[in-house]
């Protein structure tokens, strides 16, 4: 595992409930601004499904990802609902009521 992604699931694990970051976002807060796609490719490979909430991370746009590893996008919405967390009309997270930091 690289330092990177030991950064990743770090600052995954501080996104408090009811709230989402952006992959752009963890990837910036891990130290690299540019490495969103490495934060997907992280948070695919989750080694702590229960500790490491990457339900809670999403586009920046408030998208869902369709390739959500644990169980799809559904599933993804299911979680962040049961947390509080709010989405537009159009199945979109709302970035504005709900984003960390």
């Amino acid at each position: 595992m690289t330092e990177f992604t030991k950064r990743i699931y770090e600052t995954v694990k501080q996104i408090p409930a009811g709230c989402v970051a952006s992959y752009g976002q963890v990837a910036a807060l891990a130290g690299n601004p540019r490495g969103a796609r490495g934060v997907g490719f992280a948070l695919h490979r989750n080694p702590q499904p229960g500790v490491i909430p990457c339900h809670r991370v999403v586009f920046g746009d408030g998208r869902l990802a369709p390739g959500f590893a644990f169980g799809g996008p559904d599933a993804q919405r299911k979680l962040l609902e049961s947390e509080g967390v709010t989405f537009l009309p159009d199945g979109r997270v709302d970035m504005d009521a709900c984003r960390w930091l």
